[in-house]
């Protein structure tokens, strides 16, 4: 049976919880989760199960520090989000998503293999992304360019569209 772990870091949304999975053969945690204080369907505390290990996930947080410092545009992190099929698609869909640029949840559901029809499943695999800001669900934008909902909040997807000077609208 697998150990999850979990750490805490500072950030600019306040304290973030990280978890992962550290796999039997001894490899590094794969990330699970990372969520920020008030996010919608999250944790906010770990569970009674999980271990405080900081060294196990040293690399997500160094990765993570780097982003918010404007040093960094992307991740390279082992990953282990746990969902359905069609969510893990959508979420995988998110990487495609290059920093600096959004996409409409119409455009994500393409790039997921899903039909464009598929909009409102689409928003609802990307609001219950368990890998927040490591799979980049602030990219995704309404189809008029509005800033739609964010499981952590409107405000902090501008903030993070802002640092990655990407186009608003």
């Amino acid at each position: 049976m697998s150990t999850t772990v979990f750490t805490f870091m500072e950030s600019p949304f306040g304290r973030l919880l990280l978890s992962g999975v550290l796999p039997t053969d001894g490899g590094p945690a794969e990330l699970a989760t990372v969520t920020a204080p008030g996010q919608k369907y999250a944790l906010a505390e770990p569970a009674d199960h999980w271990v405080h290990d900081p060294d196990a996930l040293v690399e997500p947080v160094a990765q993570l520090t780097a982003y918010f410092a404007g040093e960094r545009t992307a991740f390279d992190l082992p990953l282990a989000p746990v969902g359905t099929d069609f969510r893990r698609s959508v979420w995988a869909a998110l990487d495609d998503i290059p920093y600096g640029e959004t996409v409409t949840y119409g455009r994500l559901a393409e790039l997921a293999g899903a039909s464009p029809n598929a909009v409102r499943a689409v928003g609802g695999a990307v609001g219950a992304n368990p890998l927040l800001i490591v799979r980049p669900c602030h990219r995704v934008i309404g189809a008029s360019g509005s800033l739609t909902g964010f499981a952590a909040g409107v405000d902090r997807k501008r903030w993070l569209l802002e640092l990655e000077g990407g186009t608003l609208f």
